[in-house]
């Protein structure tokens, strides 16, 4: 098994604190992600590779047995049942090792054990920490993708999801929580492939794909609606309704005199914080004024009239009649 540097993969240097790790995995898994680079088979590449280079580093355990045992410490993590030793025949560590004199002996297990003092170590590799025991691995992580609307990103849905593992399929019921954005990765603890032995299952990793809505536009926390208040409403002032993501509309008192292209807030009509149903982000509402496409005679007559009344003293107002001239 050809070694991979996985601190090169992140670009991180070995002394790398969790938190650098995690940050330089976040920026390169959104720079690779196959949903923003549909069709790169390079993409895909990289960013399985940024995975399983985080999956190893983002674990504290993992971690500590890639530094220690560099190319094989895969070969512990999933060796076979029994307790076995390290150094047992066809092991990376079996065969001959020199020792001093310049001959080449062919050691026992035993041998080799006591003279690189590794046995307590290597044992709690193979059997979980007891000697002759079963093996014990954590499942594995998996990331899957889920789609949501806007509504069902606000209030977290439960969903009842089939994944395949290993050839077999099987269905896991998950609670998404309220508040999440596209593009963002839900961990769900143990929802990932079961363990061995007595080992924990992996995690589920969720990628969330956010549906555009037809009314709202989401950003960050908070929510944007157009509302169309009609002229006279815009003019004189007065309540108007304003489209609500969950529950009934919304009233909103405009000024006299509001223009178009005007923004409202209202605070606390927005996006949940994540994980959370209290309120979060606002809502803004912006005015579009509303012109009638007919008019009655009466109607007709009534903007005539408050025309005459916008004229400038000294100004004769224009003959809507009055065809243009040649």
């Amino acid at each position: 098994m050809d070694f991979k540097d996985y601190y090169a993969a992140l670009g991180v240097p070995k002394t790398a604190s969790p938190a650098e790790i995690k940050r330089a995995y976040r920026k390169l898994a959104r720079t690779h992600h196959p949903d923003v680079n549909s069709g790169d088979l390079a993409a895909e590449r990289r960013f399985k590779e940024i995975n399983e280079a985080y999956e190893v580093l983002g674990d504290p355990a993992k971690r500590r047995k890639y530094d220690e045992l560099g190319a094989n410490w895969r070969m512990y993590e999933q060796a076979g049942p029994g307790g076995g030793s390290p150094f047992a025949a066809g092991s990376p560590f079996s065969g001959q090792w020199s020792r001093g004199g310049g001959g080449v002996h062919t050691i026992s297990a035993e041998e080799a054990e006591d003279l690189f003092g590794f046995s307590d170590f290597f044992q709690q590799f193979f059997s979980g920490g007891a000697p002759g025991g079963p093996v014990s691995r954590r499942g594995r992580d998996i990331e899957q993708t889920i789609t949501l609307t806007l509504e069902e990103a606000h209030d977290g849905p439960t969903r009842r999801l089939r994944l395949r593992t290993d050839g077999r399929t099987r269905r896991v019921e998950v609670k998404i929580p309220p508040g999440v954005r596209h593009g963002s990765r839900v961990r769900l603890v143990g929802k990932g492939e079961p363990g061995t032995g007595s080992a924990t299952a992996g995690d589920l990793f969720l990628r969330v794909r956010q549906t555009p809505h037809a009314t709202f536009t989401r950003r960050g926390q908070d929510l944007h609606v157009p509302v169309a208040v009609p002229v006279t409403t815009a003019v004189l002032g007065g309540d108007v309704p304003v489209p609500r993501l969950c529950g009934t509309p919304l009233s909103l008192k405009i000024p006299a005199a509001t223009q178009s292209g005007q923004v409202f807030r209202l605070k606390g009509y927005g996006m949940p914080p994540l994980g959370k149903t209290r309120a979060g982000g606002d809502l803004f509402a912006t005015v579009s004024v509303r012109v009638p496409e007919q008019l009655t005679a009466s109607q007709r007559q009534h903007y005539e009239a408050l025309l005459g009344l916008e004229t400038e003293p000294g100004v004769v107002a224009p003959d809507p009649d009055q065809g243009a001239s040649s």
